[in-house]
């Protein structure tokens, strides 16, 4: 037995074995395998594959009845002034006047019962605003959502549509 293993030693003595350090093993072997892995998810998952593939992306869609509406409820709420952010020596102010479209005429009491935390809302936010805020039709186009975002909250459970302004004054 003994001449067998001497045998064994001089076939490994005449090669060099070769080994993976664990580095290596994870350089070469273990980094590409995740980053085909983590490829081969992501084109799944971003529907690219279904695309190569020529499957039809079937929508489940139901359709919805159209909602009759009868004609729209707006109410007025009560004309604000108020002084802008403003750096300059002379003071800016606002002058606007809403009116708020809401889903049913049976919302108005409900709307009235709040009136006083909507306006406190609409004061808070509008005195923060700059001149810089209200220029041009995105200006008033963020405003109206910012409006709209806080009534909603305040008068939640009323569905509020939409905040339209019948006035504003910016001097």
């Amino acid at each position: 037995m003994t001449a067998h293993a001497d045998d064994d030693d001089l076939a490994t003595e005449g090669l060099p074995r070769k080994k993976f350090s664990g580095k290596k093993l994870v350089l070469f072997v273990i980094l590409p395998l995740l980053l085909l892995i983590g490829a081969g998810a992501g084109v799944y998952f971003s529907g690219v594959l279904d695309m190569l593939l020529g499957k039809k992306h079937e929508e489940h869609v139901e359709e919805k009845p159209p909602q009759v509406e009868g004609p729209p409820v707006f109410y007025d709420l009560p004309d604000m002034l108020v002084n802008l952010n403003s750096t300059g020596k002379r003071p800016a102010f606002l002058k606007i006047k809403i009116s708020i479209q809401v889903s049913k005429r049976e919302d108005i009491p409900a709307i009235e019962h709040v009136l006083p935390r909507i306006v406190d809302n609409f004061q808070v936010y509008l005195r923060e605003l700059r001149l810089e805020d209200l220029k041009g039709s995105a200006g008033m186009y963020r405003l109206r959502q910012e409006l709209l975002l806080r009534i909603t909250a305040a008068a939640y459970p009323v569905k509020v549509k939409d905040v339209l302004f019948r006035e504003m004054l910016v001097q």
